[in-house]
């Protein structure tokens, strides 16, 4: 069984949903970064981290994969086009939303006072704009990479609605779509309770 340490307002709910999709048990251990209870399983107080069998296995995207893998679910089969096509999605919704959501909380409240740049924001947020419109290009329908819903749809829900609450943007015409859908799977709301 698996155990996944990290609050739901974290990246911790990307795995958390996934685990949810999957139907897998496991033990939530809702500890934020830098807790005692995120230091126990990480040293640097980092979440998520996935354990199984004594092993951490740390970083969002890692877990997603690691699961995806094992379970052969929400992927495509590693060597294989499909799969180089969705690791490129993964990693332009990690370049193009994550770093900047991600810088901006650096900027906001992660970074002691003395080094952020509030400034820096207004550039996070017209390149935030630029992606959205990247996305609503790429998306295929009804999940973003055809068919099946895979690693990035839960990463792109995850950013979307980060981006959302620190008022980056909102999704627009398909996108917007395609958010709500996610945002209703059954999945998703459980995972969005603990």
């Amino acid at each position: 069984m698996y155990t996944l340490v990290g609050s739901v307002k974290t990246r911790a709910a990307r795995p958390l949903w996934l685990l949810e999709e999957m139907e897998l048990p496991f033990t939530h251990i809702a500890a934020g970064p830098q807790s005692d209870e995120a230091r126990a399983f990480s040293p640097v107080g980092k979440v998520p981290v996935l354990i199984e069998d004594n092993i951490p296995i740390t970083d969002s995207t890692a877990i997603l994969t690691y699961l995806a893998d094992k379970h052969g679910q929400f992927t495509a089969p590693a060597g294989s086009l499909a799969r180089a096509a969705q690791d490129s999605m993964t990693q332009f919704l990690l370049d193009e939303f994550d770093a900047l959501l991600w810088s901006a909380a650096r900027h906001s409240f992660v970074l002691p006072e003395e080094h952020r740049l509030p400034a820096i924001k207004a550039s996070l947020k017209w390149e935030y704009a630029r992606s959205l419109a990247r996305l609503d290009a790429r998306l295929q329908g009804p999940f973003l990479m055809g068919a099946a819903m895979t690693i990035p749809d839960i990463i792109a829900t995850h950013c979307l609605g980060w981006g959302q609450a620190i008022k980056f943007g909102t999704p627009e015409g398909p996108l917007a779509d395609y958010l709500a859908q996610m945002r209703a799977r059954p999945a998703f709301l459980r995972a969005m309770a603990r």
